[in-house]
């Protein structure tokens, strides 16, 4: 086609590796009128200069499978398009230089094997037979991935984009999209010096140009570009043709065979962003400046660790721009506020591992309306409206390459663009020895140090390590205070929704699987379902009267969370839905001694008869106003006070000056996790998804199949559920405790079933209660299968390549009939 149509089913914005894989993938679903824009040249941004490394194993099962089929695409694209691709598998290797790296490539190797990649752990001895240039003296070991590859990132686009024209997509270079029309809040097409064309979807594959695309739809899209730095030695006599792909992260290095020359690539600590102000109009295949001195450190390293490096020129210093997430996961999807927008930017230097399978899994997204599985991961709906600020943007990038190549110790935190949000009571916690982690851009108080500590000057600061990291005793303290007296947990960051009006009860009854027809002053505990009976939320309702509902729910599901609600009001309901997160503090009081606390504090009745499990009322706090909910997630008699924000340090004050004898011991975010685990309760992105049915996940009491039907529809995921219990389950969630005390559960540590491997752990702390690390995690059953045959089977948890015993149990470890909420 030579001219612009005025009209297409879609409009892909991008012609690099991943707009092209969109294009494809859609023909292949059979969609038509596809068009695909690229401002200048295809591959001509980021991907005719990547590396090209085809690595698979990621940190979760869902981007493993992913990657996977990436690497099995590219497998057979030449023969389907002709295009040489230049992919071979000739493996992976990574070198650990410290103990610690070796752990975590241990348990890497325990994960891949699970996901269904092999994976060989090796010596230093079996290191150099398979690269025989390296230095190892100094290493303590590394894994290989012999299904790992490598291959031409340009050609490999190419190869796509002719796919894809085979199948009828239309490809228009040097079209630039200069704005993007909307009508009734849903794309309706773009806009080109050439002229318009209208379309039902567009996508966003714009690359480090995505953000400027996304701001002509008005919608918010955190990527910021870093410079990226490789040399290319000139040709080596004999070098291996073979050669697997080596990474050094303790060197923060990559190496690659590239043509009888070798590939020199860094993911330097520090970055240097770029394009802060802007990208050049006329880039197109352009690299930038030179900075020998930034990368001579890398160098420095890669000739003491390969030798051979000290007599090879360098044919090439290479600098070109890669974009970057704040939190190095891609973005994917829908649009939160716009209507068949949809994405696929930000790759964080894995757009060529990646771009198979997410083309693939965009575009079925897109045909079905709902992702084909858990995506949640790189799900676009994870960002929040903040982490568009450029300024935030351009500090956390300076980080984030880096991480790529850092030790990915358990709960290590960004440095970088922090104490963005923070609860009314910040400074009062910072005082008190708080140190904190960050979530949706919320400082929360992660642990504290012992007030004698802060006392003699010391300061709170994580030292990560893969056991027990240097706050671990502190939790301990913290943790059996909430079993044996109470604790005190600063929960602001809670995100919260009013919804209001005269049409709201009949709406969340639609939206939600639990009974919201309840009297003013209850609060529901329930999930939010999809079509498939997958938790979309997980989350609590309070009735605050006829016409207002508060929902409740994390902040990391903020932005998800809302857009579903205003997604499934349906049209000419009366009612709205407002965030009001910031107009509240929420205080945690838990543990035996919580009435007495509260009894302290107001002069309100907080007997067990005036004041239930479940029920939220107005109290009053010395001179302030609270409204206090009975409810508990550490599995204890306790409440959360929810305080208009500018009353909350006041109140604080008040709980705190109380007589040490009383006084609830300061918590932290560790806690709140290990006291829940000892409690089984699940956590939603872990335990939960919207690939999780709601029955298996355990949580079936929370759905009321015969509830009263809404005038708007029986509620979301109903049929599903009647399915499922016609059909029977096939899978559920066990909690696990180790019988070892030492060991520390993490996630994605292999479950074995009489020593057959059959899942994993889905999210796992140390039960300071229980004397043992605590999980879990869900377990294939058959049909009929009872569920004393299901924990008379021996289990054991994998972790870094040793197993051990663990106890399975169906009702929680801790207080399994759950009498100590309810007292």
């Amino acid at each position: 086609m030579d001219h612009l149509p005025k009209q297409a089913k879609v409009v892909i914005i991008g012609g690099g590796v991943i707009g092209c894989s969109v294009a494809y993938h859609l023909s292949k679903l059979g969609w038509q009128d596809i068009v695909l824009l690229e401002r200048k040249q295809l591959t001509s941004g980021t991907t005719w200069h990547a590396a090209g490394l085809i690595g698979q194993l990621r940190a979760t099962l869902n981007m493993t499978k992913l990657a996977m089929y990436s690497t099995e695409l590219y497998n057979n694209l030449e023969s389907e398009t002709g295009i040489a691709t230049g992919y071979k598998r000739n493996g992976s290797l990574s070198l650990a230089l410290t103990e610690e790296r070796f752990e975590e490539l241990l348990r890497g190797a325990s994960m891949a094997r699970n996901f269904g990649l092999e994976t060989e752990i090796l010596s230093n001895h079996e290191i150099k037979k398979r690269y025989p240039l390296l230095f190892v003296d100094d290493a303590v070991g590394g894994i290989f991935l012999p299904s790992d590859g490598q291959a031409d990132p340009s050609n490999i686009a190419l190869a796509l984009a002719k796919g894809a024209r085979l199948n009828g997509v239309s490809f228009f270079e040097n079209t630039k999209v200069t704005d993007i029309d909307i009508e009734n809040g849903r794309v309706a097409g773009v806009e080109t010096p050439q002229g318009k064309i209208k379309s039902e979807y567009v996508v966003n594959c714009a690359g480090m140009w995505g953000r400027e695309v996304g701001k002509m739809a008005g919608v918010d899209i955190p990527l910021h570009a870093n410079e990226h730095f490789y040399a290319v030695t000139e040709p080596i006599r004999g070098l291996q043709s073979d050669l697997p792909v080596l990474r050094i992260p303790d060197e923060c290095t990559y190496y690659k065979e590239d043509a009888g020359k070798l590939l020199i690539g860094a993911f330097e600590p520090i970055a240097k962003p770029w394009g802060h102000n802007g990208i050049p109009d006329e880039f197109c295949f352009d690299q930038l400046p030179d900075d020998f001195e930034h990368f001579e450190p890398i160098l420095t390293k890669a000739v003491k660790r390969l030798p051979i490096l000290e007599t090879s020129g360098i044919q090439l210093f290479f600098n070109g721009p890669e974009s970057f997430t704040p939190d190095n996961r891609y973005l994917l999807g829908e649009a939160a506020n716009l209507k068949n927008f949809f994405l696929a930017c930000g790759f964080n230097s894995i757009g060529i591992q990646s771009a198979g399978g997410a083309g693939k899994a965009l575009s079925e997204w897109m045909e079905a309306g709902e992702p084909p599985f858990d995506l949640w991961d790189v799900d676009i709906r994870r960002m929040h409206p903040f982490q568009n600020n450029k300024a935030y943007l351009f500090e956390r990038a300076k980080e984030t390459l880096g991480l790529l190549y850092a030790d990915h110790f358990p709960f290590r935190q960004y440095a970088s663009a922090r104490g963005i949000r923070r609860s009314a009571i910040h400074q009062n916690l910072l005082e008190r020895g708080a140190c904190f982690g960050e979530v949706a851009g919320w400082e929360r108080a992660n642990w504290f140090l012992p007030a004698e500590l802060v006392s003699e000057g010391n300061t709170p600061e994580y030292k990560y390590s893969w056991g027990r990291q240097n706050w671990f005793d502190f939790a301990a303290q913290e943790h059996l205070a909430v079993r044996q007296k109470a604790g005190f947990f600063d929960m602001s960051s809670f995100a919260k929704f009013r919804l209001e009006g005269k049409d709201a009860q009949a709406v969340l009854q639609r939206i939600m699987a639990n009974d919201v027809d309840v009297e003013p002053g209850r609060v529901i505990y329930g999930q939010w379902l999809n079509n498939s009976g997958g938790i979309e939320a997980d989350l609590t309702v309070t009735r605050l009267t006829e016409t207002v509902f508060l929902i409740v729910t994390s902040a990391a599901s903020a932005t998800r969370d809302l857009i579903w609600l205003k997604k499934n009001i349906p049209e000419g309901a009366h009612c709205i839905a407002t965030d009001i997160t910031g107009s509240e503090a929420v205080f945690s009081i838990m543990g035996p001694t919580a009435r007495d606390i509260m009894q302290k504090i107001s002069t309100a009745d907080f007997s067990n008869t005036e004041f239930p499990f479940g029920t939220a009322r107005e109290i009053e706090v010395g001179m302030a106003l609270a409204r206090a909910h009975r409810i508990s997630y550490v599995g204890e008699l306790g409440w959360e006070l929810y305080i208009p924000t500018e009353m909350a340090a006041y109140i604080f004050e008040k709980i705190i000056g109380l007589d040490a004898s009383v006084r609830p011991k300061l918590c932290g975010m560790h806690v709140l996790d290990s006291c829940r685990l000892e409690k089984a309760f699940r956590h939603f992105g872990h335990d939960i998804t919207d690939e999780d049915h709601v029955l298996e996940a355990g949580l079936g009491f929370a759905v009321k199949i015969d509830k009263a039907q809404s005038k708007f529809g029986e509620f979301l995921g109903r049929s599903a559920v009647l399915r499922k219990k016609e059909q029977g389950l096939t899978q559920k969630l066990v909690q696990f405790v180790l019988n070892d005390p030492k060991p520390l559960v993490y996630h994605n540590e292999p479950l074995y079933r009489d020593g057959k491997r059959v899942g994993r752990i889905t999210s796992g702390n140390y039960g300071h209660f229980l004397k043992g690390s605590v999980a879990l995690g869900y377990i294939p059953i058959e049909p009929g299968e009872t569920d004393g045959e299901l924990l008379s089977s021996r289990y054991e948890v994998e972790i870094a390549g040793e197993k051990y015993a663990a106890q399975a149990s169906l009702k929680p470890a801790y207080d399994p009939s759950g009498k100590n909420m309810r007292q």
